[in-house]
């Protein structure tokens, strides 16, 4: 009697197992086919974040390229005269003007601090010193090389 409940249940369990190990596995490849939609989704979204920043950098160098168009434009229309007169003067007039204005506030800033220093009990040479700094220096360079280190190049241009 033994054997016959033994042998039922036995044979019961050899026939359940392998319906068994068919849930594990479709339990298995349910997860697996999960990770992969996962995966896939993921994908999906660095790339479209991809094209976005794809798009946005083509908008912007769209933009880019219109602004510098809009900018030559007018910077040509600048050098262009306008017919009127008194108008075109003042617009040839405004660089040069502003240019001697700065000098002249410039030279009188310096001087400014050289007859400071002089009253202060410098000689001459100390007033020259604590005037001139580095940064005249480089200005003074800066000017120095547009005048005329610009006209090599240029007579190199023609």
């Amino acid at each position: 009697m033994i054997e016959t409940l033994l042998g039922g249940l036995l044979g019961g369990a050899f026939r359940l197992a392998p319906e068994f190990l068919k849930w594990l596995d479709r339990k298995s490849e349910r997860g697996h086919e999960l990770a992969m939609q996962d995966k896939a989704l993921e994908f999906e979204k660095v790339r479209g974040a991809s094209r976005m920043l794809e798009i946005g950098a083509s908008a912007d160098a769209a933009w880019n390229a219109g602004a510098m168009e809009a900018f030559k434009e007018a910077i040509s229309g600048q050098g262009r005269p306008s017919g009127v007169k008194w108008a075109d003067a003042l617009s040839t007039s405004v660089r040069p003007i502003i240019t001697y204005w700065f000098m002249a506030l410039y030279c009188a800033a310096k001087a400014a601090a050289f007859v400071a220093a002089l009253n202060a009990g410098a000689g001459w040479g100390a007033a020259v010193l604590a005037a001139w700094s580095d940064a005249d220096q480089a200005l003074w360079s800066g000017v120095l090389n547009f005048w005329f280190v610009g006209r090599v190049f240029e007579r190199a241009r023609s």
